[in-house]
Order: C-alpha cells, then sequence, then structure tokens
C-alpha cells in the first residue's frame, strides 16, 4: 500500500495493519506530518501540529505492538478540535483572547489515549464554535478540500477537512447546534453526534446548556463505530455496524423545522429522494413523514441555550476583550437570559422532546437532507453583525438545532457531489439511545453506495 493510499485507509484498517505488523506506528505518522507539511499550508485544518509529542507517541506505541501489546487505536493518529483539552497545550476556542496551557487531558482525549491513540494536533475552529464557517481574525479561514472558495462547515471545520484531505484517519469533533454533522456533510465524511452524554464532556459538562455532544468524524462507519467503542465503551457499537440492520420503517422529511425559512436546494433534495429508493431496494419500507416539530423548538430551545452558552464560555475566558466584535455582540444576547429562564427553557424541553419524538412511535428512523444548500464561499460574512450572519447562516443548516435539543442521535451519510463539486450527505436520526441502528443502516448504505474511496481535489 503507498502513502496516499495508507493516508486513505481509515482508522480501523490502520489500526489492524499496524497489529499485524506491516505498517509501524512512526511510519503511518510520518505520512501524515508529510502531507500536512504539504498541503495544509492551503487548508489551514490544523491550529497546531504536535509533531514533537506525536513522534513520542507513536515511538512507544510501536514498542507496545513490538511486545504483542494490542489496543484498538494502538498506534494510530488522532486529530482532536481545538474546543477539548489536550495536556500541555492551549485550548484557544479560535480566539486570541484565550489563557494558559491545559494541565490535563480532557476525559473523551484520556480515553482515546488509553486505547493507544497518538495526539497529531489539533484543528480549527471559529471564534468560541458559534458558527457554521470556520475563519477567525487570530488564525485564517480554512479552506474545503473539495473546493477551496468554499468553507468546510463549522464548528468542527478544521476537523472535516482534515480528514477529508488525508490530514488524519479519524477526529473528534463536538457539536452543538449541528457542528459535526455540517462539516462532515460538505467534506463528504461520515459524522455521528451521538446520544446526549455518551461520550464525555468532561470538564465542560453540560457544555451550551445540555444542547453539545462530542462524536467522531471519520471516513468509514467502522472507524467512526470505533471511536465511539473506545470513548463510550460497553455499547458494542463496532458490532452493530458490522451486522444487518434488519428491515425498517424509515421516513423521508425535507420539511424545514419552523419557524425557520429556507429553501432546500435541487441536490439536498435529490439525495433524499435517491436515498428513499436505496433503502427500498435494500428491503426497508419507506414512507413520507415529517417530524411534529414545534414551533417553540428551535427559538424557544435551540437559540437561547445556545446564546447563553456562548456566554458563558465567553465569561470564562482570560482576555475576553481580545475577542471579534461579532462574537462580543453575539455572547451579549446571551447575558440577557438569566438563570431563571435558561432553568424554565430547560424545564420545558420534555414538551418539545415528546412531540419531536413521537414519529418514533411509528418508524424507526427519519431521514432529512444534511444541509438545506452546500455551503458559503470563504469570506461570505466578513462584514456582517452576528445576526445578520446567524439568520444567513441558518438557511443553510435548518435540519441540525432540533436534534440537539432532544439529545438523540443523528448522524449524515455521504452521497454526492453538488455543482460546485462539494459533497452532499443526507442525516439520518435514531431513536434515542439508539447509535447502534445508525450505525448498522450507515453500514449497510455505505455498502451499497461506497463513499471512502473519493479523493477531494486537495488530497
Amino acid at each position: 500500500m503507498d502513502s496516499h493510499e495508507l493516508a486513505f485507509a481509515g482508522a480501523a484498517q490502520q489500526a489492524r495493519l499496524l497489529a499485524d505488523g506491516a505498517i509501524t506506528a512512526p511510519a503511518l505518522l510520518d505520512v501524515y506530518l508529510e502531507r500536512i507539511g504539504r498541503l495544509d499550508p492551503e487548508l489551514r485544518s490544523y491550529r497546531v501540529v504536535l509533531a514533537d509529542s506525536a513522534r513520542e507517541e507513536a515511538a512507544a506505541a510501536q514498542d507496545r505492538l513490538a511486545a504483542g501489546e494490542r489496543l484498538p487505536l494502538l498506534g494510530v493518529p488522532i486529530a482532536i478540535k481545538d474546543d477539548v483539552d489536550v495536556a500541555g497545550e492551549v485550548t484557544t476556542y479560535g480566539t486570541a483572547a484565550h489563557g494558559q496551557a491545559r494541565g490535563e487531558d480532557a476525559e473523551v482525549v484520556r480515553r482515546l489515549r488509553a486505547a493507544g491513540a497518538v495526539i497529531i494536533g489539533k484543528t480549527a475552529v471559529p471564534e468560541m464554535m458559534v458558527w457554521s464557517f470556520t475563519e477567525t481574525l487570530t488564525f485564517g479561514a480554512t479552506r474545503n478540500p473539495w473546493n477551496t472558495d468554499y468553507t468546510p462547515g463549522g464548528s468542527s471545520g478544521g476537523s472535516g477537512a482534515a480528514v477529508a484531505a488525508g490530514l488524519a484517519p479519524m477526529a473528534l469533533g463536538s457539536d452543538g447546534m449541528g457542528s459535526i454533522r455540517i462539516p462532515s456533510t460538505w467534506c463528504g465524511l461520515f459524522g455521528i453526534k451521538p446520544q446526549r452524554d455518551r461520550v464525555p464532556l468532561a470538564p465542560h459538562d453540560d457544555a451550551w446548556n445540555g444542547l453539545s455532544a462530542n462524536g467522531p468524524m471519520a471516513r468509514t462507519v467502522e472507524d467512526a463505530a470505533l471511536f465511539l467503542d473506545v470513548t463510550a465503551p460497553g455499547n458494542g457499537f463496532v458490532a452493530a455496524a458490522n451486522r444487518p440492520p434488519g428491515q425498517l420503517r424509515i421516513a423521508l422529511s425535507t420539511k424545514i423545522p419552523p419557524p425557520l425559512t429556507a429553501r432546500v436546494g435541487r441536490a439536498q433534495r435529490a439525495a433524499v429522494e435517491e436515498a428513499g429508493a436505496v433503502l427500498r431496494e435494500l428491503g426497508h419500507e419507506v414512507i413520507a413523514r415529517d417530524p411534529d416539530y414545534p414551533m417553540s423548538g428551535v427559538y424557544g430551545q435551540a437559540l437561547p441555550r445556545y446564546f447563553r452558552g456562548v456566554y458563558d464560555d465567553v465569561k470564562s475566558l482570560a482576555r475576553p476583550e481580545r475577542l471579534d466584535a461579532r462574537t462580543r455582540a453575539f455572547a451579549r444576547i446571551g447575558g440577557f437570559l438569566s438563570d431563571r429562564r435558561i432553568n424554565a427553557i430547560r424545564g420545558a424541553e420534555s414538551e418539545v422532546v415528546e412531540r419531536v419524538q413521537s414519529i418514533f412511535d411509528d418508524v424507526d428512523v427519519v431521514v432529512t437532507p444534511g444541509t438545506a444548500t452546500g455551503p458559503s464561499k470563504v469570506g461570505a460574512y466578513q462584514r456582517r453583525g452576528a445576526i445578520s450572519t446567524l439568520t444567513l447562516v441558518a438557511q443553510r443548516v435548518p435540519f441540525q438545532a432540533m436534534f440537539n435539543v432532544t439529545g438523540q442521535p443523528a448522524a449524515v451519510v455521504p452521497w454526492d457531489l453538488d455543482s460546485k463539486g462539494v459533497p452532499t450527505s443526507i442525516q439520518i436520526v435514531g431513536r434515542p439511545f439508539d447509535e447502534a441502528t445508525l450505525l448498522s443502516l450507515g453500514a449497510q448504505i455505505e455498502q451499497a453506495r461506497p463513499w471512502a474511496q473519493r479523493r477531494p481535489p486537495v488530497s
């Protein structure tokens, strides 16, 4: 296997090659470091590459492999989103307002290391993870490897660009309003927002007032399942990805959750229609049905918790005066929401959850477009304020936030390319705590319509 193919082999396959002695951990790491040095000046997917410490970790992993030790990710490089703590490194949140280097790994990073992963670097994010595009005054713009005129999405945009371009086999993302699913869609990856609290957020528990979840962005369903097995052990996610889902009852929906307004693009609508045909051919019962989205789901639940979450994060910064004016304005809105008000909003969450999840009394999975349209061009929102920017980006990505409110698992499955050469996807939404069905169904679709062999122009 040449170095290019090895870079795109995926984490699970690389773990097997390492365990079999077909490759060494230092050699695998060098493949990625060489590619990062050559390609990332254009993409800017990494905020920092931890070359020296990663080389030490890869050498230690190889010693363990040579001694016969076997761990699920032993010697496999993993990229970490820069809102998650890595010991000895600053967590910048995409801003110059950050504080000192962290003394300890976040719990999810600790679990990845315990499984043998080599931490290769920290990936770029928009300031305070606010936007679905990854551009900051401090660190510049991250570009989509499929079409560098466009953003890879956000807020896990660096993670998406890195995995898509073969600069990491897998990456950690976080998702508070779609931040795993949006860049996974526009970068052609399988990304899953797991059940709320499935993957630990510590030391940032209850981030964004319960909206946020950590999860994988990966080349294959098996890779994502492996990530979940090592960060949320005991749930048998790899086993789920390797077994047929059985006959499912699946609802197709292109309805925009109210009161958002958006136009679903031709390529995005076609993805859902084509997915329906493929799912029928696979033996599933496919119907057209919309979830019962309440008006209060987005404006009454998601947006207040989002604004207040950013306000709380900004309060923890060492130098908040260094924030971009647009971020300060966004956080200032969150400051108008009192603890009492947020507690009342969260207390009413169950009413929204009951209505949205009532569709699962009749179906096993809901399929929606991954996004309503393709991504914005780099720099499209440079001169806009907080509310203007939010209004415009929400029209591109209306299908995500509702499932952060409900907390249930949702994943995006790569589909096709749009007229700009940017990937599209379908979103598959499961019952609470039922990532297993999404992984099983996602793997079945992957077998029927393989995507992992695709390579972006910048790769």
